[in-house]
């Protein structure tokens, strides 16, 4: 049982890993796909496929601009930032509460699965049946054992 829940927790953090595998590395590519379109569509700024989308066209052609001008990484990050708020980046950038805010969701459903798999285990143990009694060889017997009790 043991082994079976480590190779199943094995398999899917080796399918998380590989969810980037086969993406273009360019500059804008890469960049783009740490922003989020705020126009509502809940889509990566690179892959926003909005029709006429009012943010998406203006804020690619930024990104491009600053790209062009040499700005690192983290600047261009900090700009959108700045001018578009926190609900831009798809991922945190900074420690602290970005990334408590991006883990705890995730660790209050493992420890709740294991909480109902600790209650159930427990659950289960309680309510085991006892074996039955062995027959009684002389029933005579202990009926009249019974009525000397009772008296």
């Amino acid at each position: 049982m043991h082994k079976r829940v480590f190779h199943v927790a094995l398999l899917f953090a080796a399918a998380l890993t590989m969810l980037g595998a086969g993406s273009s590395t360019t500059t804008l590519d890469r960049i783009g796909h740490k922003l989020e379109c705020p126009c509502g569509c809940a889509e990566i700024l690179s892959e926003c496929n909005h029709v006429g989308c009012p943010d998406s066209g203006p804020m690619i052609d930024e990104l491009r601009k600053d790209i062009v001008a040499g700005q690192s990484e983290p600047a261009i990050l900090n700009a959108f930032v700045a001018e578009y708020g926190p609900v831009v980046l798809a991922a945190p950038l900074r420690g602290g509460f970005d990334v408590v805010a991006w883990i705890v969701p995730f660790a209050v459903l493992v420890l709740g699965g294991l909480g109902i798999v600790f209650v159930l285990r427990r659950w289960h143990r309680h309510t085991q049946l006892a074996a039955p009694a062995a027959p009684v060889a002389d029933e005579e017997a202990m009926r009249e054992r019974i009525r000397r009790d009772t008296e």
